[in-house]
């Protein structure tokens, strides 16, 4: 099998503001009902004004190098996922490569939106597998909240702020562990359906529509890919943009909902973020264990949409 990339630790940030629905209902016309029944989002994490998409990346950064017991001088490559850098240029990473003491070799953005994670772990997994890095930090982070239009209710009900990280790192003892097969996608036919210029504008109803189909096609790829069912995964970590299409999803893959991870109800769409989060709460919570499937896949603005599979 060769090399593989394995999820070594995990961390996350979430800034310490709690916006809830009812705090939304006094911004815009709007109810906690409307919002919970439509999305299932009952509060956000939303950042300070001294909180930055790089101040709540190196935060995720430092959690998952202590949960892997690791310092910065241990990690070769940097790569964040991000549609909100704090700067057109540098690039986030290369904040956070300073922050943490991170040797000098690649550090760089992604930018994929929602999906920008999954995109993220398979560049990491390509860098690995080809030898270019032995240990890469993969970052989702997003201050959401800073391209929101604060008048549109259909939009800023949904976004919000925070970060999570992945350590991937090259395993060479064939024991099945690791990054198994990636899928990503984008059709810039659909890019009009989510953008933002500079704010946030979404055409709600297509892009449910399109997040259920594109979600449940890479599930299936990666399923018919592998030779597997949907009983062979042990949990579906999604991007948590909306309940309803997490369920839909779930659904169309014939897989209970108690084997998919949900912080959607507490954290709202963190764009890049999410996965990662979702992720590392799942290990905190001792959700993932030694020779678990476990399934990552999401869909963003342009439109993006993929998936990774990874046995940990």
């Amino acid at each position: 099998m060769g090399i593989t990339a394995i999820i070594r630790a995990t961390g996350g940030y979430l800034p310490k503001k709690i916006v809830t629905n009812a705090d939304l209902e006094k911004l815009v016309d709007t109810s906690d009902e409307w919002i919970v029944k439509r999305t299932g989002i009952r509060e956000r994490r939303l950042a300070e004004a001294h909180e930055t998409t790089g101040t709540m990346a190196i935060e995720a950064g430092k959690q998952a190098l202590a949960n892997a017991k690791l310092e910065g001088k241990d990690i070769d490559t940097v790569i964040v996922a991000t549609t909100t850098p704090d700067k057109k240029f540098p690039a986030v990473a290369v904040n956070v490569q300073q922050a943490l003491g991170i040797p000098p070799g690649p550090a760089f953005d992604v930018q994929a939106v929602c999906t920008g994670f999954v995109y993220a772990l398979g560049i990491a997994n390509s860098f690995i597998q080809t030898g270019v890095s032995k240990r890469v930090l993969v970052i989702g982070a997003e201050k959401m909240s800073s391209i929101v239009d604060w008048k549109d209710r259909t939009t800023c009900v949904l976004f919000a702020d925070g970060a999570g990280a992945a350590i991937l790192e090259a395993n060479t003892k064939n024991d099945g562990r690791g990054v198994i097969s990636t899928h990503l996608y984008a059709d810039g036919r659909f890019q009009d359906l989510l953008y933002a210029d500079p704010l946030i504008v979404m055409e709600g109803r297509e892009v449910f529509k399109n997040a259920v189909q594109f979600m449940a096609d890479v599930v299936e790829e990666v399923l018919e890919k592998n030779n597997l069912k949907s009983e062979d995964i042990s949990l579906l970590v999604p991007h948590q943009a909306n309940i309803r299409i997490i369920e839909a999803t779930a659904k169309k893959l014939n897989l209970s909902m108690d084997k998919v991870v949900t912080t959607v109800e507490r954290h709202g769409n963190t764009s890049a973020a999410s996965i990662p989060l979702a992720l590392h709460e799942a290990m905190e919570a001792g959700r993932i264990k030694s020779g678990d499937l476990v399934l990552l896949e999401g869909m963003g603005g342009g439109l993006t949409w993929g998936a990774l599979l990874v046995r940990f």
